[in-house]
C-alpha cells in the first residue's frame, strides 16, 4: 500500500457482491472463502511524500476476513 487512511472511511457502499467480483477466485485462493464484496467509500488520505488528499478508495471485505487491498480510484477537490 503506497498511502496510509487517516480516520474512518464516509459514504461506504457495496459495488459487487461473490460472483460479480471478476478476481473471485484469487480472492478465495489468497484469504479463503466468504462472501466477498467490493466496496468503496471517502476517505482522507496520508501519500508516499506526506501529503494528505480526499480520495475514493475501493477495497474488497469479507466477513470473518475483513478489509483486503485498498486502492486509490480517484482524488477528491
Amino acid at each position: 500500500m503506497d498511502f496510509e487512511i487517516i480516520g474512518d472511511i464516509a459514504s461506504t457502499e457495496t459495488f459487487a457482491v461473490s460472483s460479480s467480483i471478476r478476481e473471485l477466485a484469487r480472492l478465495q485462493r489468497v484469504y479463503g472463502k466468504g462472501r466477498w464484496r467490493n466496496r468503496k467509500g471517502i476517505a482522507r488520505v496520508r501519500l508516499e511524500d506526506g501529503t494528505f488528499r480526499r480520495a475514493e478508495v475501493h477495497w474488497y471485505e469479507a466477513h470473518g476476513i475483513g478489509k483486503k487491498e485498498f486502492k486509490i480510484d480517484r482524488y477528491i477537490e
